[in-house]
């Protein structure tokens, strides 16, 4: 999932009152301050616990990690029909939401059905290492965002060099990250089947490495400049989710095997912040928000449109569940193909990775500069 958010999305009233998406606090911790604070902690847990700390995150997977994907979904595929129709969008964006929701899924469809049908395993493990290239710029990106999103919110803006520098610097620790994944793992098996990274010579992995660190060190200094002309401030919820998605969640992923586990999680989390209070701002909008809920045992819950918003999240949740869970179940109970070849979880594999892959060119759509809907709920 990758924000493409800056201060040009914003509508020209926008943060004129929040400063927060949630909270100093919870903003702090949803959007990356978390980690900092998990990490060390893990350094003390022994390995035999492996087990039990990753049977915890599948049960976070529920409440965090599918919610999130799902989510992506309820939202770009809400009045998908007046997107894809131009109506209130520019050309540009028309054919971005047709090409991401449309063209997209076909051509992740019709290659899965080939390689399914082929019993092609090493065509599908292909598959294993575009969603892995995808997922690490996702994650980047969405860090690059989310200090977009806090920059807006404190009215401590940052001007296009300053974006260029962060997205180069975003870019370089990415590509180092992915390089250093492809020399450290030759071959693995993900959901029973097998796939294969691209080794790169060592002098391409060295120069990724100084670019990276000559990137960094722009970007410290470009922080420190900014620091200082905004009088001793900056978007510090920004810089820490910024941090947290490039170095502790991308490129020093493999120092923990059980940090490795509580990653995708914290990514989630990082995106679940925005999602949520886009969504409550949605909700908000309609003439009927500030109404009662329907039923007088839901008044605890306030204005009706904290209900709805409720139901978004449970909504998310169980789609998220459908998604993963029943569908591959369900297509593995019905549809039969060669076991002994593409292994007892090929549908979950599948979803798995479709899911994954897809999410990345939903959010590279939704979250957008000029998307009227981003510029309109999310700071409002």
């Amino acid at each position: 999932m990758a924000l493409h958010l800056s201060a040009e999305t914003v509508a020209p009233r926008a943060a004129a009152t929040q400063k927060y998406l949630f909270g100093p606090v919870a903003d702090f911790l949803m959007l990356g301050g978390s980690a900092f604070l998990i990490l060390p902690f893990l350094f003390l847990v022994p390995l035999e616990y492996e087990g039990a700390v990753a049977a915890t995150m599948v049960f976070v997977a529920y409440l965090i990690n599918y919610p999130h994907f799902a989510h992506s979904y309820q939202l770009f595929y809400r009045n998908f029909g007046r997107k894809v129709s131009g109506d209130g969008y520019d050309r540009g964006l028309q054919l971005r939401y047709i090409f991401a929701g449309i063209v997209v899924p076909v051509i992740m469809g019709a290659f899965f059905a080939y390689g399914a049908a082929a019993a092609n395993a090493r065509l599908l493990g292909y598959a294993t290492n575009a969603m892995f290239f995808f997922v690490g710029w996702h994650y980047v990106k969405q860090g690059y965002g989310m200090l977009m999103v806090d920059a807006v919110l404190k009215r401590k803006f940052f001007d296009d060099r300053d974006k260029k520098v962060l997205l180069v610097n975003s870019y370089a620790v990415w590509i180092l990250a992915w390089l250093q994944t492809n020399t450290a793992v030759t071959q693995g098996k993900y959901y029973g089947l097998e796939y294969y990274t691209f080794a790169a010579p060592a002098w391409i992995t060295n120069i990724a490495v100084l670019t990276a660190i000559a990137s960094t060190a722009a970007t410290v200094l470009m922080l420190v400049n900014r620091w200082r002309s905004n009088g001793g401030n900056l978007p510090y919820n920004g810089v820490v989710a910024y941090v947290a998605s490039l170095y502790l969640w991308i490129l020093i992923a493999r120092i923990n095997p059980l940090w490795l586990l509580v990653v995708p999680a914290l990514h989630s989390l990082q995106y679940l912040a925005v999602v949520w209070r886009y969504q409550t701002n949605v909700e908000r909008d309609d003439p009927g928000a500030v109404g009662d809920p329907p039923l007088k045992l839901l008044a605890f819950l306030g204005p009706l449109y904290r209900l709805r918003v409720l139901g978004f999240i449970v909504g998310g949740a169980a789609l998220g569940y459908l998604g993963f869970w029943l569908i591959p179940f369900v297509l593995t109970a019905l549809i039969p193909y060669d076991k002994q070849v593409l292994g007892s979880s090929l549908f979950f594999f599948i979803v798995l990775i479709f899911i994954n892959v897809h999410h990345y060119f939903l959010d590279n759509v939704m979250w957008r500069r000029g998307n009227p809907e981003v510029s309109k709920y999310l700071f409002r």
